[in-house]
């Protein structure tokens, strides 16, 4: 398995930087013609998989399961099975039920004994409108290339759209809690699929994902005892960002940051209908406000050149009460909320331009104070990317194989 991982490192390396990329620069990274491809339509008909369990209505049960042609008639979709799912997930806030969709993944040939053991992967921001889900797009939004190196390493795969996205739905972006019951309940939506999927599995995210993958972790023995999580791994994980309010005050926010708080306050005042856009937004933000919430075709070139328009003062609230509900909002979508469920590598970098390294450090001490097996890796002129993932693929892969984890609380 591990003779693979120079093909992972890179892969998890490319993913990684065209995850926050999409979002806030895309053209001055990946190409206009690279975006459009990304929303080519898909090939063929999807059809319903009737192999598949329709039974039950709690979490995790499936809606629908429809094959991808379009998805498997790609370059790095050969030699996978792969499903569009929609299911039943929980809202994090209200413990409403939801409905979700994801995709998900196994590659081909006969399982090992007990199944094919699951990577649920998290993705970072891609959006916060109902057509930013990876689902939607042949490609998975440029996360196949990652799940077809996972595949390969012997892993079924597991990818949440989030709720909001993918289907009609408001997406709570940077709502940690339920990003995680969304991944959780996409790796039982798997096992649903494909009777061959193990319920032993692990969560790996970066970015949003990151701090998805970290509340899975924490809500995985209570929400899912049926599902035997043996770790997680979130990279910059986006665990508690409420400091983005103070920095916004004080007109500080990097020029990363900036389409980050456009994209909280957009999906905050779309979950609160009491919430005024106008109390954070001047200058390019309230000039570009509808651009910067797009995510697809020719629409992302011109959020690329709306994201470059903003200016550091372009989200002060207007008064200390506008900037306290903001960061409560914000902090009650914080985690650590709870004890971890199994052991979580965290990387993150001291030179990180959308989450300040301080914050990280915080929600680590939060963490260790509450108990939990924690491997913390700090890289002081590290930016929001790793610079190599070795260490997270074969961290994950000791997980699986029931090693010892050291505890760096």
């Amino acid at each position: 398995m591990r003779r693979a991982l120079p093909w992972i490192v890179v892969s998890v390396l490319v993913i990684a930087g065209v995850t926050a990329a999409m979002y806030l620069r895309p053209l001055l990274t990946i190409g206009a013609s690279k975006v459009l491809d990304m929303f080519i339509p898909l090939s063929g008909a999807p059809a319903p998989i009737n192999s598949a369990d329709m039974a039950g209505s709690g979490p995790g049960t499936l809606l629908s399961a429809t094959t991808m042609p379009g998805v498997t008639s790609t370059y790095d979709g050969r030699g996978v099975r792969a499903a569009r799912v929609v299911y039943r997930s929980t809202e994090g806030d209200t413990g409403a039920q939801t409905i979700v969709s994801g995709t998900v993944l196994t590659p081909l040939g006969t399982a090992p004994k007990g199944g094919w053991p699951v990577v649920g992967l998290a993705h970072g921001t891609l959006g916060i409108n109902n057509d930013c889900g990876p689902s939607s797009s042949p490609t998975l939004m440029n996360q196949l290339p990652i799940a077809k190196v996972v595949t390969n390493l012997g892993y079924a795969v597991a990818l949440p759209d989030y709720q909001g996205l993918g289907i009609k739905g408001i997406h709570p972006y940077s709502d940690a809690r339920t990003a995680g019951f969304n991944l959780i309940d996409a790796v039982r939506a798997a096992r649903h699929v494909f009777s061959d999927v193990s319920n032993r599995w692990a969560a790996f995210g970066d970015s949003q994902g990151g701090g998805a993958a970290w509340a899975a972790n924490e809500q995985s023995a209570v929400y899912a005892p049926e599902l035997n999580l043996v770790g997680a791994v979130a990279s910059s994980p986006a665990a508690d960002i409420s400091g983005l309010v103070g920095k916004a005050k004080a007109g500080t926010l990097t020029a990363e940051q900036r389409p980050v708080v456009q994209a909280l306050i957009e999906s905050l005042a779309r979950l609160h209908p009491d919430l005024n856009r106008d109390d954070y937004r001047h200058g390019g933000a309230a000039r570009y406000w509808n651009v910067l919430s797009s995510c697809t075709g020719e629409a992302l070139y011109k959020r690329g050149v709306a994201a470059a328009q903003l200016g550091p003062r372009d989200f002060v609230p207007v008064t200390p009460e506008a900037a306290d509900r903001l960061q409560n909002l914000l902090q009650a979508w914080a985690i650590p909320q709870r004890p971890l469920s199994a052991p979580l590598y965290v990387w993150y970098g001291g030179q990180d331009p959308f989450i300040d390294a301080a914050w990280t450090r915080a929600a680590l001490g939060r963490a260790c104070s509450m108990g939990g097996t924690l491997t913390i890796k700090f890289d002081p002129k590290g930016g929001h990317n790793p610079s190599e993932a070795q260490a997270m693929i074969d961290w994950m892969a000791d997980r699986f194989a029931g090693k010892k984890v050291t505890n760096d609380c």
